[in-house]
């Protein structure tokens, strides 16, 4: 038996604006550090302690990942940084207003390329291609890690984390679209050899 903690980064400075992100390092805002340290206590509280931390390469996964140990008095675990946990690259739509983006190429067309699962955004991921490079490294290093050591913490984004709950929850690619990862929530499951025996979503 191990245990998975899924979180999600707190709320960013472009979340708060409605902009796409991707793979620009914007910082967390302060509600983002809120919700990652309301994270952090929720686990606390139920006396959890990390034996291996992983996260993306961007600060704001960083930093939750960051709050939530030091919630857990273990500020000096060391969190392993991977590209294959980053969020989604959005191409032509990084750094614009969702609104804007919406008036310009269309509604339709803007929920397309943010909620289908193949269709990418100009020089953009899809969802698929970012399933396809976050799970090899989910299955080869965090999984592995899973059966090595009893808890393992995963800080990282939206998408990378819709990847890979799509497999242990077994969603269909229609499903993995509509999920909705909140920030700064941890999402834990317990495991037996990889396999989920349970789930539960630490929001109250």
């Amino acid at each position: 038996m191990s245990t998975l903690i899924l979180a999600r980064h707190g709320q960013s400075i472009w979340n708060a604006e409605n902009r796409f992100t991707g793979w620009v390092d914007v910082p967390l805002n302060e509600k983002g550090r809120e919700e990652a340290a309301l994270g952090g206590k929720r686990l606390a509280a139920e006396h959890v302690h990390v034996d291996r931390a992983f996260t993306s390469t961007l600060d704001r996964a960083v930093e939750t990942g960051t709050i939530i140990l030091d919630a857990l008095g273990q500020a000096d675990l060391e969190q392993v940084r991977a590209w294959e946990l980053n969020e989604r690259f959005y191409g032509a739509l990084t750094g614009r207003d969702k609104a804007e983006t919406a008036k310009r190429f269309g509604a339709e067309q803007v929920h397309i390329w943010r909620r289908s699962y193949a269709t990418p955004p100009p020089g953009g991921e899809s969802l698929e291609d970012t399933t396809n490079r976050t799970l090899p490294y989910f299955q080869g290093v965090v999984l592995k890690a899973c059966r090595e050591v009893s808890t393992v913490l995963v800080s990282a984004h939206g998408n990378s984390l819709r990847a890979i709950v799509k497999v242990l929850d077994g969603l269909s690619d229609d499903q993995v679209t509509r999920l909705e990862i909140p920030t700064g929530v941890p999402i834990v499951y317990e495991l037996r050899n990889g396999k989920p025996l349970s789930k539960r979503v630490l929001d109250s």
